[in-house]
Parts: C-alpha cells; structure tokens; sequence
C-alpha cells in the first residue's frame, strides 16, 4: 500500500467507517508517522492538526476505533478505514460525528448480535435456545413468521405489519446462522443477479 504524504504537507485525510453497518463514522488526518502507529496497535491514531501531536481516538475517553480494514484511494492520498467502534465516535457522545446512528446498516449489527449470542451460548437469550433447537424448529419459526407477515400484508395495520416483518428478518438472519451463511453472501448473490 502506497500512500502519497507529499500532496497535503505531509498529511492525508482519514474518512472512518463502521465496518458493520457502513456508517461513515468520522474523518480525521494522519501522517506516516499516525499511519504507522495505526497499523501496528491496530487501533486508530490521527495526527491532531490542534494539538499537533500523535492522537490515538479514545486515548481519554476509552472510545477505541478498533480497525478492520484498510484501504487506499486511486491517487493514493486519502484513506478509508474501516472500524469497530468502542463506545460512541463523537466527542458530543453521538455514535457519527455527522449525526446519529443510522437504521440504514442495522442488519449487519443485528447479525453480529445474533452471532455472539449463540457464539457465547447465551444461556438466557431467546435467539441462541431457538438455535439449540435445531435446524427443524428454526426453519419452523421462519415459516411462522413468513405466514404472519402474509396474513398482515392483506390488512390495513402498518404497525404490525411492520412488526410481523421484522419478525421474518430477525428469524431469517438465525436460519443464515444455523446454515452457516452470512447476510453478505446472500446479498452478493443479489448483487450478482442485478
């Protein structure tokens, strides 16, 4: 990974993501120096052009950007990031420093929250005991739901049927689980089909 330090006096842009739900979290600069840091402790550090100094986010606060992936743009003088946030991003204590926490994404965090229930084998989670169950009543749930959602797809109540289909992608994303699949790969067979 080449990056060009020498277009902006040694620094470049940083734009930070959340891995998960994509959210554009925050944009900071760093020099090669940052960089550096940044790839060895795997945890975000900027080069604070107030403080003028070495910045490592959440070197006071405990709100770590924890990275997931790097990336490079085409003329090799920005960045893209792409974290796990510990704790909310912005110093005003919201999770973007471009506003509040999106839906748009949210299914990816819902997964993840899926994954470590049952990774954990949460004893006490309604998710991870339908999971013990098995392939059979899982599928059974999804069937329950999909039928649910039909029936309040023909009335006139928006709630629950809203209700009823976030029933279905709650228990589909357990059925992906139980499969062993990710909601990334089944996206990618959409993606493929456009």
């Amino acid at each position: 990974m080449k990056i060009d330090f020498t277009k902006g006096n040694g620094l470049v842009p940083v734009i930070i993501q959340n891995k998960t739900t994509l959210q554009v979290l925050m944009l900071g600069y760093m020099n090669e120096e940052a960089f550096t840091k940044t790839k060895e402790e795997g945890r975000v550090t900027f080069f604070s052009r107030s403080k003028n100094r070495l910045w490592t986010k959440g070197e006071t606060s405990g709100n770590f950007l924890w990275v997931k992936d790097i990336q490079v743009d085409c003329d090799n003088d920005t960045l893209l990031i792409k974290v796990t946030p510990e704790g909310p991003t912005c110093h005003k204590g919201t999770i973007s420093c471009f506003g509040k926490d999106e839906a748009k994404g949210f299914l990816y965090q819902l997964e993840s929250i899926i994954h470590n229930r049952i990774d954990t084998n949460d004893e006490n989670s309604y998710t991870n005991q339908l999971y013990k169950k098995g392939i059979n009543k899982v599928v059974q749930k999804v069937g329950e739901e999909a039928v649910e959602l039909v029936i309040e797809a023909k009335d006139t109540n928006d709630d629950l049927f809203k209700n009823e289909a976030a029933d279905l992608l709650y228990h589909y994303l357990i059925l992906l689980k139980t499969k062993g699949f990710s909601l990334s790969e089944i996206e990618a067979v959409l993606k493929n089909r456009n």
